[in-house]
């Protein structure tokens, strides 16, 4: 004989419920706004990844669902703040037209829902995997560019550096590479910020599947970033060196059918292996 429910128990399964119809409502109310970027994701490759971090957020919450059932629902009547402040970005954005505020409004909406109507405990647990969207929107292009054009400087003088140490003759312009047979441009795409934005979002999803400590998790995320420059440089450099015994056309065909994939496996196997070198020193302590 299945034991009734308890009253905290009803009551838990209430405010599920009720936060259930209401993110359904928020799905209605963004629906415009996640079609738009949604179509950015399939033409701009830089986030093409934008299609898993909802997928990967979600999973996030789903494995600590056993906990949040253990947690009693007490709804913090500010939220509602929140969500309003949210609303207003959302409103003003779209007056303005500014289309990474209206996506990035998202974010506040649900943690004050969360807050309003389960308190800080449970929205304390599901925090990160919330903010953890904000990989999902693609920056400003003038935001982007004025990272990315200082990256692509960067990654030309190491790869100018790491060349000359192979005993390759090259001759650097600005983010220009002159090899003995040809000339190759360290464009936008290879500037490494599509790596950097890459990787640091995989250190946080592999920092919460893997189990680490807080401080080791951020150290993960930390660590993503010279993963991210190093993967990048490797395949700069092995282009240079395409570029200077077999031609500029075997080492174009390079970077734009197989460099991409290359960094991004290199990167995630760096990532990984430094995750488990973390993973390893918790059990040892």
């Amino acid at each position: 004989m299945i034991p009734p429910a308890t009253h905290q128990e009803q009551r838990n399964a209430y405010g599920y419920l009720c936060i259930g119809l209401t993110l359904l409502a928020v799905v209605g109310l963004y629906f415009p706004v996640l079609v738009e970027l949604a179509a950015d994701w399939k033409i701009n490759d830089n986030y093409s990844h934008g299609f898993f971090i909802p997928l990967i957020s979600a999973y996030m919450i789903y494995t600590v669902r056993s906990d949040l059932k253990s947690i009693p629902v007490s709804p913090v009547n500010w939220g509602f703040l929140v969500i309003l402040a949210g609303l207003a970005q959302l409103y003003i954005a779209t007056v303005g037209s500014e289309f990474f505020l209206q996506r990035i409004s998202i974010i506040p909406v649900l943690i004050g829902i969360c807050l309003f109507m389960l308190g800080y405990r449970i929205t304390g647990n599901v925090l990160l995997p919330l903010l953890y969207l904000v990989f999902m929107v693609p920056l400003p292009a003038i935001l982007w560019n004025k990272i990315a054009f200082p990256l692509q400087l960067f990654s030309s003088a190491i790869t100018e550096n790491v060349v000359q140490m192979l005993g390759l003759p090259i001759f650097r312009e600005g983010n220009v590479l002159h090899l003995a047979q040809t000339t190759l441009e360290v464009i936008d795409a290879c500037s490494g910020l599509r790596s950097l934005n890459t990787m640091f979002a995989l250190s946080i999803a592999l920092g919460w599947f893997s189990g680490l400590v807080v401080w080791k998790r951020w150290a993960l995320f930390f660590f993503s970033a010279p993963i991210a420059v190093f993967a990048n440089t490797v395949r700069l450099v092995l282009t240079a060196v395409l570029a200077h015994f077999y031609g500029e056309k075997v080492a174009q065909g390079f970077l734009h059918e197989f460099s991409g994939l290359f960094t991004f496996i290199f990167g995630l196997i760096l990532l990984i292996l430094t995750s488990n070198i973390l993973l390893r020193a918790d059990k040892t302590e």
